[in-house]
C-alpha cells in the first residue's frame, strides 16, 4: 500500500491550507492510500528557531515518516509573497536529500491571484534542494475562490475543486507509474 505524507505549513490549526490537506487526502483514502499529516507545530519552536538535535525525538518521527513516503503533499499559506518562515524552519531541519524519489504536490493559499507564481518562484527550488526531482505543478487558491462558511467550513467554487481533484488524479496517477517503474526495475 502506497503511504503518502503531508506537511502543513502554516502555524494555524485552522489554516486553508491545512484544511486542504484534508481534502486532499479524503481523496487519497477512497483510493487505498495510506495518509499521515505532519506540521510545523509538531517541532517544538525552540528547535525550530534555533535548529534540533540530530536525535531529537521530533525530528526523528518526521524524518521517518517522510522517509517512509512515497509522496509528499506539501501545503502553505503565501505571506510576503513566499512560503511560511515557519515552513521553511521545518524543511532546514530535515536530512540533504530528504525528499529524493518522491513525488511532490505543492499547495499555496493566498489573500489574491497576486501570489500565483510563489510556488514555482519560491516554493519549487527549495523542494528541489531537499531532492525533489518529481514536483507536480501544484495546486494555488487565492482567498477570493477559498471562503469559509458561516460555520467556518472551507469552501471552493466548482472549477477551483475540479482543479483539486485533478493534482489528486495526477499525484496518484504519478505514484502508480513510480511505483511500476520501481518494480520493473
Amino acid at each position: 500500500m502506497t503511504h503518502i505524507v503531508a506537511i502543513a505549513g502554516s502555524p494555524s490549526d485552522n489554516a486553508k491550507s491545512t484544511e486542504l490537506i484534508r481534502r486532499v487526502f479524503l481523496q487519497l483514502e477512497e483510493a487505498g492510500f495510506t495518509t499521515k499529516l505532519l506540521s510545523v507545530r509538531d517541532i517544538s519552536p525552540q528547535e525550530l528557531i534555533y535548529g534540533a538535535e540530530q536525535d531529537s525525538p521530533n525530528l526523528k518521527k518526521v524524518t521517518q515518516h517522510i522517509e517512509r513516503a512515497s509522496g509528499v503533499v506539501i501545503a502553505t499559506p503565501v505571506y510576503k509573497a513566499a512560503y511560511s518562515g515557519a515552513l521553511k524552519a521545518f524543511l532546514d531541519l530535515l536530512p540533504q536529500k530528504a525528499l529524493a524519489g518522491k513525488v511532490i504536490l505543492p499547495i499555496m493559499t493566498a489573500g489574491s491571484d497576486k501570489h500565483l507564481l510563489a510556488i514555482d518562484y519560491a516554493l519549487k527550488p527549495v523542494l528541489a534542494a531537499l531532492g525533489a526531482t518529481h514536483i507536480l505543478n501544484g495546486f494555488f487558491v487565492s482567498d477570493e475562490r477559498a471562503k469559509r462558511d458561516q460555520f467556518g467550513l472551507l469552501s471552493l467554487d466548482d472549477e477551483t475543486e475540479q482543479r483539486l481533484g485533478e493534482q489528486v488524479e495526477l499525484l496518484t496517477a504519478s505514484l502508480s507509474l513510480s511505483s511500476q517503474q520501481e518494480i520493473e526495475a
